[in-house]
Parts: C-alpha cells; sequence; structure tokens
C-alpha cells in the first residue's frame, strides 16, 4: 500500500515522500480486569525525515469479523521526525492509572450507518480486532483502500497488512512497532510488550542523532546562530511548524516572535537530516 503525503491528498507542510504518519502502538485493554491504565489508546508516530501535518484524517475500528461501522475525527497535527502522537480511546471500569496526557481525547464516534454511540472513544477489543488510520471521513472496507494511510489488524483480525495480524493483545499487553519500522506487514512489523503509551513531546531521546552540527547555541534568546546552511524548520512542542527559512552558515535567525520554551530544529546538511534541541529563554 502506497503511505506517501502528497499535495494532492493529505495535506503536508515541506514533506518528502519517506515522511509519513503511521500507527506504533495499538492497547485495546485499558479499563480491564487486570489492567494498569484505565483507557484504551491509539499512538500514532512519524517514522519519516522530514515534519508532515495531517488534515482532515480519522480513525475507523472495527472488530476482527467485523465491518468498519464507526470512526472519530482527529484534529489537524503536524509532527516532527520521530514524534509521537497519544490518542485516548475509551475508559474502562478498571485500571488505576491514567494515560500520559494525551495529546487527543476521542469524542464520541460516529457510526457509519444506524444508531449512535454514548461514550467517547472507541471501546475496543481487549485481544482482537481492527483499526486503521484514514485519510477522510469515508467508510473502508479493506486495507488497501486508497484512502487508508496505515491499517493494523491484531490477533485473530479478519483484514491485515501483509502475511497476517499483529499478535493478539490483553489487559496487560499492546502492540508496538519496533523504532516505528513499517514493512506493511502487520505480523512482522509488530510485538506485544507492556503498555507504554507516548505523548508529543519531543524528548531528548526522540531527536534525531548525527555527527552534523546546525544549531551553535542550544540555549538561545533573540537570535539563532548557525553552523551550516540549511533550509530549515522550528517546530514547537505541540509539533507544529512555527518558523521555516534559509540559513547560511555563520548566519543568525531571530526568533524573538517566539514564546519561551523547547524547540526542535530540523534541516538537512550535506544530505543528512539533522535535527536539533533548542531553549528559547
Amino acid at each position: 500500500m502506497k503511505k506517501i503525503f502528497t499535495i494532492l491528498g493529505v495535506v503536508s507542510i515541506a514533506t518528502v515522500a519517506n515522511a509519513q504518519i503511521v500507527i506504533n502502538e495499538v492497547y485495546g485493554g485499558g479499563g480491564n480486569s487486570g489492567s494498569t491504565y484505565k483507557n484504551d489508546f491509539v499512538e500514532l508516530i512519524n517514522r519519516g525525515a522530514s515534519a508532515v501535518t495531517l488534515n482532515g484524517a480519522t480513525l475507523q475500528y472495527a472488530s476482527s469479523a467485523g465491518t468498519f461501522n464507526q470512526y472519530h475525527p482527529l484534529p489537524n497535527i503536524t509532527l516532527a521526525p520521530g514524534q509521537k502522537y497519544l490518542v485516548q480511546e475509551a475508559a474502562g471500569t478498571g485500571g488505576s492509572v491514567d494515560l500520559p496526557t494525551p495529546d487527543y481525547v476521542a469524542p464520541i464516534p460516529t457510526n457509519f450507518g444506524s444508531g449512535t454511540n454514548s461514550t467517547p472513544g472507541f471501546a475496543m477489543a481487549a485481544a482482537n480486532g481492527k483499526i486503521a488510520l484514514v485519510s477522510n471521513d469515508s467508510q473502508i472496507s479493506t486495507p488497501t483502500d486508497a484512502n487508508v494511510v496505515d491499517f493494523v489488524g491484531y490477533g485473530t483480525a479478519s483484514q491485515y497488512e501483509g502475511s497476517g495480524a499483529a499478535p493478539a493483545l490483553s489487559a496487560t499487553l499492546s502492540a508496538s512497532r519496533t523504532n516505528g519500522i513499517d514493512t506493511n506487514n502487520n505480523a512482522a512489523d509488530f510485538t506485544t510488550a507492556a503498555p507504554s503509551p507516548q505523548n508529543s513531546v519531543l524528548a531528548v531521546s526522540d531527536v534525531v542523532k548525527t555527527n552534523a552540527t546546525l544549531v551553535r547555541n542550544t540555549v538561545v534568546g533573540e537570535s539563532i546562530a548557525f553552523a551550516k546552511t540549511a533550509d530549515i524548520q522550528i517546530i514547537n512542542a505541540a509539533g507544529q511548524v512555527v518558523k521555516t527559512a534559509k540559513v547560511t552558515e555563520g548566519s543568525t535567525l531571530n526568533v524573538s516572535s517566539l514564546a519561551k520554551g523547547v524547540y526542535i530544529v530540523t534541516g538537512s546538511v550535506n544530505g543528512e537530516k539533522v535535527s536539533q534541541k533548542v531553549i528559547k529563554n
């Protein structure tokens, strides 16, 4: 399946062909007996090398053997390379721990057919089911539908990407990709472990590590000094691109209009993607 963000499809900001957002972790056992977390969740990740924006997308859910009969929208989101995005789904009556602050609390799902729902988020099956990231609010039926951005069937799901479904989940197990790897094969791409939900706040470990230096001063005031020539983006802690510019070696960029806080500066230096964290004080 082609999962590329283009100007004509999912709207992108300064994206390239390998900039893509996929489902990174799925957990349906929230609030069940024996679970720690109170809520189900879906975690997204930008596994590409450039910031990407996803506009007008939805999540769609189905039981293991059922059709996709409900969806809920996602807000317009921009994720930096490696950045994650946590969507809180339905709560159960069990569990003792809240999720980390979710980036988005799912609203009450909308049915494609008749009937209505009354509680926020998908009440996902703890062991077996199907979840899809979709570029719009049109109902899907297969993993290869044109509007499917990513698809995960888990457990005994009747549909999945590749040769087989991701492993079955439980109250104590979620399914996660290994470092965001996506070969369009759910069986190969996902493994189960204790749930590890993460929101979009970029940690130092999430920043792309290279030997190149783009920014001279990582604690900045009114301007940022650059060590290399590059087309750069500055991304805030919410994953939003707040400034773009072409900079040259030895130049400075005025950032006085930016609020105090943590930012990620990304750019390409001699063909190598570089991301550095800066703190504006």
